[in-house]
């Protein structure tokens, strides 16, 4: 029963030092699955829910 994180960019952040989100964007077209972007979207998603 851990505390949950408020800010999405703090869960990334913390995936990326993980190594499970890359650090930069390649921008390809479908995005990867280490996309930060698509972290961040799945944060907020995660985070609203």
């Amino acid at each position: 029963m851990g505390k949950k994180p408020k800010d999405p960019r703090k869960v990334v952040r913390k995936l990326m030092k993980a190594g499970k989100v890359k650090k930069k964007c390649c921008r390809s077209k479908p995005r990867c699955k280490k996309c930060p972007v698509l972290a961040l979207k799945k944060a907020k998603e995660d985070l609203a829910a």
